[in-house]
């Protein structure tokens, strides 16, 4: 970058575009890194910073989600069309819509091709590249979009060193031009909550008694057919227990249904569906356990919010659950059924090991914020685009 456009913007702020598209809809673990960093973000003072929705209908939703500091662009960009033509022709440029940006920052694996500002998109995991056939045909093409981001001189955010490492391994990225920075935690779950009414909630009033708790989508690479025959395997043992998966359907639920079907105790199986954050920390304050049976992982919210709530975890080896978790959790193989039911059975059996979990899982989630996230992402974004960082 010349010496001029340096001179331009020291001392300045930085004009950073953010694509929120991901906090419309069901709020996912993407929808909540995009909330959370654009939290932190608008509270620096060296940013000017402003969101985008990559939608034509729904852009609207986007207003009254932002936090401040942030403002929105209220921009016609319909989603097919633009992602079509971005991924063709590499056109129209973002600052078509949004005027001079210093950085665009796409959030959830595409980011909108420029003029001048620089690129950063962020990965979240390559699930797709890795395990395709855990994956559905609209995020089967997040790749190659990276790809093409990278080739076009585009920074990549991760997560986690082990989805950095992937890019670079996987994706043949530029290992300077790739940065891991770590998510913060779900601001609703930063303390735990006292011991919930859940017969008040209508949307979990059918949840009785001590359960394990598993949260998110129900998806092949979440594993819960594994959980649910592991729960199976001890439910005998503890006879008053409940298994309670809360999370939308993904795509691939059949063989869930069909392993809750087969379960010998599928009547204490409680599928509960989406629930909001609200909900979400009732369930987890009342969860006798949490399990985490992911196959493949790029970070891992679910594991966190529960430490936070003074839950144990269980969760696998899997992709970045030991480098998020710590030893703030039990882990396992993946796909070990014996040795998740195993570790399980001892956190409701031996009260000091569940104590001294606990323990070490509220001292590790204290170790994540938004704050330290928005401060590497502002860095990452200096750096992006050439400018040292302000005095």
């Amino acid at each position: 970058m010349c010496k001029a456009r340096i001179m331009s913007v020291v001392g300045e702020r930085l004009v950073v575009a953010l694509d929120a598209t991901p906090l419309l809809g069901v709020r996912t673990g993407v929808g909540a890194f995009c909330a959370g960093a654009l939290e932190a973000l608008g509270m620096r003072s060296d940013l000017d910073v402003a969101a985008f929705a990559v939608s034509w209908r729904r852009r609207g939703g986007i207003r009254g989600q932002l936090p401040p500091g942030v403002r929105f662009i209220d921009a016609v960009m319909p989603a097919r069309p633009a992602h079509l033509a971005w991924r063709v022709t590499g056109v129209p440029a973002i600052e078509w819509w949004t005027g001079r940006l210093d950085v665009v920052h796409g959030t959830n694996f595409v980011v909108p091709p420029s003029r001048r500002a620089a690129q950063v998109v962020t990965v979240h995991d390559l699930t797709t590249v890795r395990f395709p056939e855990m994956v559905n045909h609209a995020t089967a093409v997040f790749p190659s979009l990276v790809r093409r981001a990278v080739d076009r001189g585009a920074w990549v955010h991760t997560p986690s060193a082990f989805v950095a490492h992937e890019v670079v391994e996987l994706l043949g990225a530029d290992p300077e031009r790739v940065r891991a920075i770590h998510h913060g935690v779900p601001t609703h779950s930063l303390a735990p909550v006292t011991a919930p009414a859940i017969d008040a909630d209508p949307a979990v009033a059918g949840v009785k008694g001590p359960y394990l708790l598993a949260l998110g989508t129900v998806e092949p690479r979440k594993d819960l057919v594994s959980l649910v025959r592991a729960f199976d395997a001890l439910a005998s043992a503890h006879g008053d227990l409940c298994l309670v998966v809360a999370g939308p359907d993904g795509w691939g639920t059949a063989a869930f249904e069909a392993a809750v079907a087969a379960a010998t105790h599928r009547e204490r199986v409680i599928r509960v569906g989406y629930v909001d954050p609200a909900t979400r920390d009732l369930l987890l304050a009342g969860a006798a356990v949490f399990a985490y049976p992911s196959r493949y992982e790029g970070f891992g919210f679910p594991p966190l919010e529960a430490m936070a709530a003074g839950v144990p975890v269980v969760a696998t080896t899997a992709g970045a659950l030991p480098e998020v978790v710590g030893d703030g959790a039990e882990l396992v193989g993946v796909g070990d059924i014996e040795g998740l039911a195993g570790a399980i059975d001892r956190l409701l059996s031996d009260g000091a090991a569940r104590e001294a979990l606990v323990a070490r899982g509220t001292a590790r989630v204290r170790t994540f914020s938004w704050e330290a996230c928005g401060a590497g992402l502002a860095q990452l974004y200096r750096d992006a685009a050439g400018v040292p960082v302000a005095a």
